[in-house]
């Protein structure tokens, strides 16, 4: 009897079990169906994502991106997809160890994570997350790698993180964190990579986290000091950098008495009292909005015409006519709206937004004219400089298209890629916004003021420079392997400076714009051979416009026509060639020091880079595409020449194709 009764219950206990597990499985199916339906706007996972029937879960269906262990997820796999929307639906996978979701356009807060209590690894970089980190993070107890760089988080960087003992890479760069740099993150013994650069911290940069992680890991904010690269500290209790506080609209009491006094006051209040002072100002606050109600749309009914000649006179103040952005020319949209409707001014990030009201007002100043439209720059009433590119093309393409296009280049974050902010859509109007920059472009660096009181440009930031703009056009080319989309317009007056120096590539995107056809004519990159016959560009393009721009940095010559030293008895016209051809001319007839740039000539020991530089230039623009190397290949051939990396050239412990973003500007060259 009892042993029928022991085997009756360890049965009972194995289907349980099972039934258990079945249950947990189709959770975790169910789970990832809500994520899929609220993120997936574009139905990237829509074909693979599919139950067949009731017994079928992610698991045994093998969903893209999806890894399980025993019929339970344990890996989630999701960059660059472009999803977007909330994560709250991951919370239910509880048995998961990798989260990766870099480079989407997530948002929300991070709490949702926080109920994965097994999770190892979380790469959440690049998206749209903001609020606090939360303090149920420091839950996860088995966590060995954290990177929640390139969102919009805030607040301080918690002292819990001393809790997450097993912690081995910590990322946190280029987000929003205030506050002082805690103490407790020296005591986490195996954190081998730390960051927090390009934040608004403040206070002294703890010696040990200093000499451990090095200086590049806390630049970019303004208020750290200590010992070199920082600034000295002014007092011992370094305070944060000072911040303008609404002025209160209240008048103070005239009484001198403490706020100690003045809460004894309070306490000595009673109910009754306090009830009363309730209702008076509620009482108050109603005739004065009432009062203002009635104000304001008695003064609109009787001027409307009088305010709008108002507003166009104050417009008219802030662009003139060859500099402001032509908003109001929009008029209405194709789908019956008003052009100043504040839902068309579209964001791909969370800070510093502001309204197209705002950009109307804003003082402007003409940057450039190309064939692609006017560049302005923009200084709103808050103080914010944007620069706002006009589109020239009113009508490039229907709504849709332009709407997934600005997708495409609003999703792509990389710190050696101009950050694309938002954009306006109308039927006679079309902008785009960007952070704006001051310290130029590689052309100008190059070519401005060759004349007396030149500041010559240096090898060093030469070739930082070059490997800058190397990594940002093979991101662009990794990043869109599979659909081939290139960048188009490869030119030197395109790279810019971010405030650190970085390079940063701008218009990228703009050509998917235009008419395959028209968009070699009218783009000025520097053009491959093969695309006078195919008129079409292409990610191998790129290679060869990009190693035209590396002969740019090492000869300081524009690319132009030259006249070939091996040709003297043609004619005068039949002599000129590209800039790659007079490079192989004059390489040919063994004359290779009158290649390179005179300033370069006053550096002592950088023959051998400069030759190794030349080499991997001439391997771009082959006349075969099919010869030359990728964008990757070209920055591991630069790496190998230098082994001194540009300052935010970061890579991630896991892959080259994660790297801390940084803020850029927009093509001020137009």
């Amino acid at each position: 009897m009892d042993l029928h009764f022991f085997v009756f219950l360890l049965f009972s206990l194995t289907l349980f079990t099972i039934s258990s597990s079945a249950t947990d499985a189709a959770d975790d199916t169910v789970a990832l169906s809500l994520f899929r339906s609220q993120t997936d706007l574009h139905g990237t996972l829509l074909p693979n994502w599919i139950t067949t029937s009731n017994t079928t879960t992610a698991c045994t269906a093998n969903w893209v991106g999806v890894n399980c262990t025993k019929n339970r997820i344990t890996a989630l796999y999701l960059p660059s997809l472009n999803l977007r929307g909330p994560i709250d639906s991951l919370s239910a996978l509880d048995q998961l160890r990798l989260l990766d979701l870099r480079d989407n356009r997530l948002n929300g807060n991070l709490t949702p994570i926080t109920q994965c209590f097994n999770l190892k690894l979380i790469y959440l970089s690049g998206n749209d997350f903001y609020g606090q980190i939360p303090a149920e993070l420091f839950s996860l107890h088995r966590l060995l790698r954290l990177d929640i760089s390139n969102n919009n988080l805030g607040g301080p960087i918690p002292a819990e993180f001393s809790k997450l003992s097993r912690l081995l890479t910590l990322h946190l760069q280029n987000n929003e964190l205030s506050g002082t740099i805690p103490n407790s993150l020296e005591s986490l013994p195996q954190l081998k990579a730390l960051n927090l650069s390009n934040n608004e911290l403040h206070g002294v940069v703890p010696k040990n986290l200093l000499s451990r992680y090095g200086g590049t890991s806390f630049s970019g904010n303004e208020g750290l000091c200590g010992t070199e690269p920082f600034p000295q500290c002014s007092n011992t209790g370094v305070e944060p950098p000072a911040q303008t506080v609404p002025s209160n609209p209240i008048s103070l009491p005239s009484s001198t008495a403490t706020v100690e006094e003045t809460n004894k006051h309070h306490k000595k209040l009673g109910n009754g009292a306090i009830a009363a002072i309730v209702v008076v100002n509620s009482v108050l606050v109603l005739v004065i909005a009432s009062f203002a109600i009635a104000y304001y749309c008695g003064k609109y009914s009787r001027g409307s015409n009088s305010t709008a000649g108002s507003e166009s006179s104050k417009r008219r103040s802030s662009y003139s006519s060859e500099k402001r952005v032509h908003a109001n020319n929009g008029g209405g949209d194709s789908d019956g709206t008003n052009a100043t409707d504040r839902s068309k001014l579209v964001f791909f990030d969370r800070k510093k937004q502001f309204e197209l009201e705002d950009l109307l007002r804003a003082s402007a100043e003409m940057l450039g004219k190309g064939s692609l439209g006017t560049v302005y720059k923009a200084l709103l009433d808050n103080g914010c400089i944007v620069a706002v590119k006009r589109l020239k093309d009113t009508n490039p393409c229907a709504r849709k298209e332009f709407e997934q296009y600005m997708d495409v280049i609003g999703k792509l974050k990389h710190p050696h890629i101009v950050k694309f902010r938002a954009y306006y859509y109308a039927r006679e109007e079309k902008l785009l916004v960007y952070d704006y920059l001051p310290n130029g472009s590689l052309h100008s660096l190059l070519h401005g003021n060759r004349g007396p009181g030149r500041v010559p440009l240096d090898w060093t930031t030469r070739i930082s420079l070059v490997l800058g703009t190397a990594r940002g056009l093979a991101k662009i080319h990794e990043e869109y392997a599979a659909s081939r989309i290139p960048h188009g317009n490869v030119k030197s007056s395109n790279i810019l400076l971010d405030r650190n120096g970085i390079a940063c590539i701008s218009d990228f995107g703009l050509s998917l714009l235009l008419n395959p056809v028209h968009a070699i004519a009218r783009l000025g990159g520097y053009k491959a051979p093969e695309q006078a016959e195919i008129k079409r560009l292409s990610q191998m393009a790129d290679v060869y416009s990009f190693g035209v721009l590396l002969l740019e940095v090492l000869t300081g010559k524009a690319p132009s026509k030259y006249r070939s030293p091996s040709r003297p008895q043609l004619e005068e016209e039949e002599q000129l060639v590209d800039l790659p051809k007079w490079v192989r001319s004059v390489v040919r007839d063994e004359w290779t020091a009158e290649v390179f740039d005179q300033e370069l000539l006053r550096y002592k020991n950088i023959e051998e880079e400069l030759v190794s530089m030349l080499h991997v230039a001439m391997a771009c623009v082959v006349p075969q595409p099919e010869k030359r190397p990728t964008m990757v290949e070209v920055v591991k051939m630069i790496e190998e020449i230098r082994v001194e990396q540009s300052p935010l050239g970061e890579d991630y412990d896991e892959s080259r194709n994660s790297l801390s973003p940084s803020l850029c500007t927009t093509d001020q060259d137009a």
